[in-house]
């Protein structure tokens, strides 16, 4: 049976926090970006479209050291977090958590977007003739019919958030118990003369939480599917 070190166990929980933040705070960002995406017909769409996938292609590092430029305690939108609130998120879990949020962002406004396009609009265009708001439509029709994607898109940002490195390192360095989640465990480990096994250790347990994580999306997304199915 593997026993993990305090500092292992202070990583698997740092990543859990992080990648758990990161899909809370980005998800309710996704839900409207992806309906933007899906319903949205205006100048500029494709340009949006862009910058939201663009983390996906662009090297992780050039994202973390963006974010360096523009959130660190220099840059423009750092100074003024820290002057105003003291909210400072370089070199600080929160700046981990951030980093996180936007490498996983488009593998969920993808998911969310992909369940908004596959919506019967006649569905939402009924709820419009009755006299209800846009808002309401949203609220009462497009949301419940897209709750599988919804599910399914976060739980793919929880994963990748999970396993995010290159942004993270480059924005909130590496260090034990503030910024060291499992992939820069791992790394460190990698570095080590005789740290095979630890590197070993954590490869399993990441690999087991991302699993999980989507095999639970997996059978979320079905559950729902039926109930609205055995609903509709």
């Amino acid at each position: 049976m593997w026993s993990f070190t305090p500092e292992e166990l202070v990583a698997i929980k740092l990543s859990l926090r992080v990648a758990s933040i990161a899909t809370l705070a980005s998800l309710p960002f996704g839900i409207l970006v992806a309906y933007v995406l899906s319903r949205g017909r205006f100048r500029g769409k494709m340009i949006l479209d862009g910058l939201v996938y663009l983390p996906l292609v662009l090297p992780p590092v050039v994202t973390g050291y963006v974010l360096l430029i523009l959130f660190g305690r220099r840059g423009p939108l750092g100074a003024f977090l820290d002057n105003t609130f003291g909210i400072v998120l370089s070199f600080r879990w929160t700046g981990a958590a951030l980093a996180a949020a936007v490498m996983s962002f488009p593998l969920m406004v993808r998911a969310i977007r992909l369940a908004m396009d596959t919506i019967d609009r006649r569905s939402e265009e009924a709820a419009a003739t009755l006299g209800a708001s846009p808002m309401w439509v949203f609220l009462t029709v497009t949301l419940p019919l897209a709750l599988p994607g919804i599910v399914a898109g976060a739980m793919l940002g929880f994963a990748k958030a999970l396993g995010e490195f290159g942004a993270t390192i480059t924005f909130v360095s590496n260090i034990p118990g503030e910024t060291q989640t499992i992939p820069a465990a791992i790394y460190t480990y990698t570095q080590t003369p005789g740290g095979d096994e630890g590197a070993f250790r954590l490869s399993v347990i990441a690999i087991v939480i991302a699993l999980g994580a989507l095999v639970a999306s997996e059978v979320l997304s079905r559950r729902t599917t039926r109930r609205r199915a055995g609903l509709a």
